[in-house]
C-alpha cells in the first residue's frame, strides 16, 4: 500500500496490467500560484510571466497546463514554466528571488511564513472549478492487487485506520503537528499546524471514489493522454471492499 500522486497511480496500472488499484483518495487540491507583488489576479494575468514550480511530470504540470490552455494561454509560448526541486524553489520565493511560482500545500505556508510579502494569487482549485466540472483530486492511495485479494481484511483495516486518521488530524491540527513533524513531512511544527487545514486531506472510498476520480482522470486523458499512461485505466482499477 502507498500513496502516491494521482497520475502516477494511473501510469502505474498501465505499466503493471492492472496489477495495482486506488482504494482511497487522500488529497483533493493543494496547488497555488503564489506572488512577490500584486500584479495577477486572473490566468489571465500569467501572460508574459515565467512561472517557477515543482511537479514536471506529476500532478501539478498537467494540472497548470490544463488551466492555462483553458483559459487560452499556451504553455511554452504564452507563460513561460520552469521546473526545479521543491527545496530550491522554496528558498528562493521566500528570498524574494522570484516572482511567481506555483507550490503545494505545506510548501506554500513555509514560504508565506518566511516572507510575509508573498501572496497567494491564484487558488487553483477554484480556477478548476471554473473551467471543469469534475473535483481535482491530486493524491490517492494504491494497493497491491494481488495483496489485496490475498488480504482482503488486512485492507479493511487500514482504511480503517486512515479514515480516523484524517479525521483526527483535520478535527485537531494543533493536536497532530508534532507527528507531522516526526514523520518528516516538514521540519517545523507551526509549519505543520498552519498548513494542515490547506493539506485538503480525506479518505473517500468505494462509488464516491470511483466518480470522483474517473472524471478527474478524464480530463487529464482528454489533455494529454500521457498524462494516465496512455489510456483511461479499466473499471478494476478501482478497489471496492
Amino acid at each position: 500500500i502507498a500513496a502516491v500522486a494521482t497520475n502516477v497511480a494511473a501510469n502505474l496500472y498501465n505499466k503493471t496490467s492492472g496489477g495495482v488499484q486506488i482504494c482511497a483518495l487522500n488529497t483533493y487540491g493543494v496547488l497555488y500560484i503564489l506572488e512577490n507583488g500584486d500584479s495577477i489576479q486572473s490566468m489571465a494575468d500569467l501572460a508574459g510571466k515565467t512561472i517557477y514550480a515543482t511537479g514536471q511530470g506529476a500532478n501539478p504540470e498537467y494540472v497548470l497546463n490544463y488551466l492555462l490552455t483553458a483559459n487560452g494561454l499556451t504553455p511554452g509560448e504564452d507563460v513561460t514554466v520552469e521546473y526545479m526541486e521543491s527545496d530550491t524553489l522554496m528558498t528562493q520565493m521566500a528570498a524574494g528571488e522570484y516572482e511567481v511560482c506555483m507550490l503545494p500545500v505545506p510548501a506554500v505556508t513555509s514560504v508565506q511564513m518566511q516572507n510575509q510579502d508573498v501572496r497567494i494569487a491564484l487558488d487553483l482549485t477554484e480556477e478548476w472549478n471554473k473551467v471543469a466540472d469534475t473535483q481535482l483530486i491530486t493524491g490517492v492511495t494504491v494497493v497491491r492487487r494481488a495483496f489485496a485479494e490475498e488480504h482482503p481484511e488486512a485492507v479493511a483495516e487500514f482504511l480503517r485506520c486512515h479514515e480516523a486518521s484524517v479525521k483526527a488530524v483535520n478535527a485537531a491540527p494543533a493536536d497532530w503537528a508534532q507527528a507531522v513533524v516526526d514523520a518528516g513531512i516538514v521540519d517545523n511544527a507551526t509549519i505543520a499546524e498552519k498548513a494542515i487545514p490547506g493539506c485538503m486531506l480525506v479518505c473517500q472510498t468505494g462509488k464516491d471514489m470511483k466518480a470522483a476520480l474517473g472524471g478527474y482522470l478524464q480530463v487529464l486523458a482528454d489533455a494529454d493522454a500521457s498524462a494516465v499512461g496512455g489510456k483511461l485505466p479499466a473499471d478494476d482499477f478501482y478497489y471496492m471492499e
